[in-house]
């Protein structure tokens, strides 16, 4: 190790020179480790604020509404997608099953307190559940009425009306005296609130540039609307003419199609 000495002033002088020297670095030092130790702590801080903030945006459902597009190309579904459903006018989820299957679907996984329970009265009906239904408004409550009409086997048959009741979750089953009901039915107890002579009537058009039906007792308009009743035209012929007047596929068409035959009225 080289060392320098200045030949003017005294050993003692020398060293003291020197050991000054030496305990500016040593703070040098110092002071360079606390600051990269501080560097290291915000880069790791950083680095967790960015890793939560991904995983936020992974798993934080897109603002849109349902049928729209979110900004990655997809489009964002929901459980009652692959129902029967529409939003009441009040904005509550109507829910209806498409088969025996969707029906005990329904009552198993989606039928919850506070909710109510439509049934038209005739063998063949979709399970129809408004959420939250025990405080919707007696508008609401046709509208729920109409859809579980419209989908029940009563459109089939060309009737114009059926009888339509509603009962809480607490009134519906699946156990009778004689054992356990059959796949899609259900066991009603108690008082029933009727929805007599409810009317088969539909209709279709786009909403927010989304094919979409609604029971005609809705009060919201549709662009382009058209009326659904039963009548003596094919479903398929139905469809192919529905999706020429309003612009849309036809397999879009007669997935929102219930069973049956048709008229349509402008």
């Amino acid at each position: 190790m080289e060392l320098t000495l200045d030949l003017r002033k005294s050993v003692r002088q020398n060293l003291q020179e020197r050991y000054a020297a030496l305990r500016k670095l040593k703070d040098k030092k110092a002071g360079l480790l606390a600051a990269t130790e501080e560097t290291k702590r915000e880069m790791e801080s950083l680095e967790k604020k960015e890793g939560k903030r991904k995983k936020e945006k992974e798993t934080k459902p897109a603002s849109t509404a349902s049928g729209k597009k979110t900004k990655s190309g997809k489009t964002k579904t929901y459980w009652y997608d692959e129902y029967h459903a529409f939003a009441s006018s009040s904005g509550r989820r109507v829910v209806a099953g498409k088969d025996a299957k969707q029906n005990d679907e329904l009552y198993a996984k989606h039928l919850m307190a506070g909710d109510l329970f439509f049934h038209a009265d005739i063998q063949g009906a979709p399970a129809t559940i408004i959420k939250d239904g025990q405080k919707a408004g007696d508008e609401e409550k046709r509208e729920a009425a109409q859809w579980a009409a419209s989908y029940s086997s009563a459109w089939k048959t060309g009737a114009a009306a059926v009888d339509v009741y509603a009962v809480t979750p607490q009134q519906v089953g699946k156990n009778a005296a004689g054992g356990y009901v059959g796949r899609g039915a259900f066991v009603i107890e108690g008082e029933r609130e009727w929805f007599r002579e409810t009317k088969l009537e539909l209709r279709m058009g786009w909403m927010e540039e989304k094919l979409s039906i609604l029971p005609a007792a809705h009060p919201q308009p549709l662009q382009k609307q058209i009326l659904l009743t039963p009548g003596p035209m094919p479903k398929e012929e139905a469809a192919k003419m529905l999706a020429g007047r309003l612009g849309a596929k036809m397999e879009d068409v007669s997935r929102l199609l219930p069973s049956g035959k048709f008229s349509l009225h402008q």
